[in-house]
């Protein structure tokens, strides 16, 4: 039994519309995986230890901090720059402090500029990795251990950068479901 014009036409609409949902919804995690491939958008690698090989060529690294719009945290790298060798460890801080009188929790993303060097900045540990939650008033200071990795030195695009700048920006996010109930159930038990 054949369709009529009308009907082959809404099938076709239909279909449209949910291929186009689909790859929408699909767009933010390949993006995120192609990111971290390619090192594409300044998306950094990971390791577990360091490199094997250090040069003596030295590269500058920069620090920048900012916060998303309505974030109430005061959020600075504790260094705003430091030279190390390329294949050698560095460990920075960044710094945050919850001025407010509730808890706030915090996730931060972050970038490498330029974006040639990204998939070459590799990070050990990061604070970045975890959701971060802060007290009223706390103050902390939020390691990251990196190395640039010495295969910078060959890559055709790479091979010039003299410095790579690391940029972090927080957003606040819901606090974990075991601080709100027991935030709830304190509100409660000051009432009674």
């Amino acid at each position: 039994m054949a369709m009529d014009p009308k009907q082959k036409t809404v099938v076709q609409a239909v279909s449209l519309v949910l291929v186009m949902g689909a790859l929408a919804w699909a767009s933010v995690p390949f993006y995120d995986w192609f990111c971290r491939v390619t090192g594409f958008g300044g998306a950094t690698g990971v390791a577990e230890v360091g490199a094997d090989e250090i040069l003596d060529q030295t590269i500058k690294v920069r620090f920048d901090a900012s916060l998303e719009r309505d974030m109430p945290w005061q959020f600075k790298p504790v260094v705003p720059e430091m030279e190390i060798r390329i294949g050698e460890t560095g460990l920075a801080f960044y710094e945050a402090y919850n001025p407010t009188d509730t808890p706030v929790a915090g996730s931060a993303s972050y970038n490498v500029a330029p974006y040639e060097a990204g998939g070459f900045f590799i990070k050990i540990a990061c604070f970045c990795f975890e959701e971060q939650v802060l007290m009223p008033g706390e103050r902390v200071e939020m390691p990251v251990s990196f190395y640039v990795d010495p295969e910078i030195v060959t890559d055709r695009d790479a091979k010039h950068t003299n410095h790579i700048t690391l940029s972090y920006t927080f957003y606040q996010i819901d606090l974990p479901e075991d601080m709100q109930t027991a935030l709830v159930s304190d509100s409660d038990t000051s009432i009674n």
